[in-house]
């Protein structure tokens, strides 16, 4: 392992986008393995984000945050990194890219953005999980999600994406057995032949978490029935099945965002923050999309909860789309419990950091 630190350095932004978590990744041609990086543009979808302005590491008046933002980004040969931030409004009055329509949004929800994919079997439109949420509150944790909706783009996929068309999934839903929610949209395989992955079964596999012990949990779909939703099934221990409560653990101890990224040898990489917000970030290897996982490798340990006793590591994940051949990029973030006062202390704690994994 080793620090990225130009990619972290490539996000410490003085100016509009300031800050933010969520940060998936998608390839616009829908190959999503690495290397991929030179070939197409690419999506960056990120949640909370603060929008505004900064001045000798210390951020201006004025400033708001969003609910949830984009980017595109790309490598040309030979060039530097292109990184052009976009939301719903403007640079001078942000918005939140994505807004709620799905019947059971009210007017205090919002959206928290999950994994997606491009479909090539749906003309490359954009498919993207959210989150409907609302606040609570609470001075730690203030929020609850209490929906799931799929976001759909048309292959166009122009910014600010004013043409959006939302469903409402049954991808989120409690279970008195097990008294925890069950929610998909944590990580995205998209393991087809177009996809480029050295295994393919012609499945989208959309990862679920649920519970305070963070049971990985799997659902599977053949891409063109992405909105079909009586077309999914759910891994049970031992087969598929159309019920959601069905879904059994294939692994646990992860985090609500994650990812699962095909390796050449035919296996599959999980990469996840340790219990959602200890330091560590961790993988396990398994031999199919469903596992069975090998043990729980430590990779890094992220370094500055140990500088501020505030200060959390969470929702590591992989970037295939944006490695290069022979490593593997993975982000993580960091907050505070005690947001507030640390963020004027050193906004640039909160944007995304980097590490970089290389293969042998």
């Amino acid at each position: 392992m080793e620090e990225a630190s130009e990619w972290t350095t490539l996000f410490a932004h003085d100016d509009h986008w300031i800050g933010g978590d969520g940060l998936f990744s998608m390839a616009l041609n829908g190959i999503d393995t690495s290397g991929a990086f030179t070939d197409t543009k690419s999506l960056l979808v990120f949640s909370d984000s603060f929008w505004g302005k900064r001045a000798n590491g210390q951020v201006l008046s004025g400033g708001t945050m969003v609910n949830n933002c984009g980017a595109f980004i790309q490598k040309k040969t030979g060039q530097p990194i292109e990184l052009h931030f976009f939301n719903g409004g403007n640079l001078q009055q942000p918005q939140s890219l994505f807004k709620p329509t799905i019947p059971k949004a009210t007017a205090k929800s919002y959206y928290w953005l999950g994994d997606g994919f491009v479909n090539q079997e749906q003309q490359g439109k954009l498919y993207l999980l959210a989150y409907l949420m609302e606040n609570t509150g609470a001075a730690v944790f203030g929020f609850k999600e209490f929906g799931n909706a799929l976001l759909i783009i048309d292959h166009q996929k122009e910014a600010p994406f004013k043409q959006v068309k939302q469903l409402q999934t049954p991808l989120f839903a409690d279970s008195a057995a097990h008294r925890a929610s069950y929610s998909f949209g944590a990580g995205v395989l998209v393991n087809t032949t177009w996809a480029k992955v050295s295994r393919p079964d012609g499945f989208v596999y959309i990862y679920g978490v649920r519970g305070a012990n963070k049971a990985l949990l799997v659902a599977r779909v053949r891409p063109k029935d992405m909105e079909h939703f009586d077309r999914w099934t759910y891994w049970n221990g031992s087969q598929w099945d159309p019920n959601i409560l069905h879904a059994t653990k294939i692994a646990d101890q992860v985090a609500n965002e994650l990812s699962m990224t095909p390796l050449a040898d035919g296996r599959y990489l999980l990469i996840f923050q340790k219990n959602g917000i200890e330091p560590t970030i961790a993988m396990r290897v398994a031999e199919s999309p469903i596992g069975p996982f090998g043990p729980t490798i430590p990779l890094y340990q992220c370094p500055e909860p140990a500088q501020n006793k505030n200060l959390f590591a969470y929702n590591a994940k992989a970037h295939p789309t944006l490695s290069n051949k022979g490593e593997l990029l993975i982000s993580y973030h960091v907050n505070s419990f005690n947001f507030l006062e640390d963020f004027k202390k050193s906004p640039n704690t909160f944007s995304p950091k980097f590490i970089r994994l290389v293969f042998e």
